[in-house]
């Protein structure tokens, strides 16, 4: 009974904050326009974690590498107890393991993030196309849409772009991102 309830604490509250990091350094990234309440909402309630890690972790290239570190170390300790509360083994502790699976969970959160994107940006263009929230999602969006439009005409007038990335997504996350995750559970 209290495994569950801790296991939907961390399904609750860590991985989502894994999550929000995330989406925080692809939208540094991609150069994404926060002035909007959501965005501003996400900058909050990250803001106390990584305005204290870039004093100490520089940008690598350009990139928020601290809040990338971040997200990584928010997910490798969900990753961590969530093994812990199934009563995995951990003798010897499958250091190796934990952190490839972390680094594939990132992955596979982040094209979580460009499908959820993808598919509110959509919704919010038939409901209400002058959201705060619409250069937010084009802006996130605009680079993976971009290569598609332009070889891909519209048919009939409707944009199917959308729905070849989301396509796109899905056999990424069935096949490579599959057999990553396979690969790191193996060497738990």
């Amino acid at each position: 009974m209290l495994g569950q309830t801790l296991l939907f604490l961390l399904d609750v509250l860590v991985q989502p904050f894994a999550a929000v990091l995330l989406f925080r350094f692809h939208a540094v990234w991609l150069h994404v326009p926060m002035r909007n309440p959501v965005g501003e909402f996400l900058m909050a309630i990250t803001d106390f974690a990584v305005l204290r890690a870039r004093r100490f972790v520089p940008r690598i290239s350009g990139l928020d590498s601290a809040t990338l570190l971040l997200a990584f170390l928010v997910e490798l300790v969900y990753l961590v107890l969530f093994m812990w509360l199934q009563s995995f083994p951990f003798e010897p502790f499958p250091l190796l393991g934990v952190l490839v699976w972390t680094a594939v969970k990132l992955l596979k959160i982040s094209i979580y993030l460009l499908i959820a994107t993808l598919i509110v940006e959509a919704i919010l263009s038939w409901v209400n196309p002058h959201t705060p929230l619409a250069p937010m999602l084009s802006a996130v969006n605009r680079p993976f849409l971009l290569p598609l439009r332009r070889r891909i005409p519209l048919v009939g007038g409707v944009d199917l772009s959308v729905l070849l990335l989301l396509i796109i997504c899905q056999l990424i996350l069935i096949a490579p991102i599959g057999g990553l995750e396979q690969f790191a559970l193996s060497l738990l």
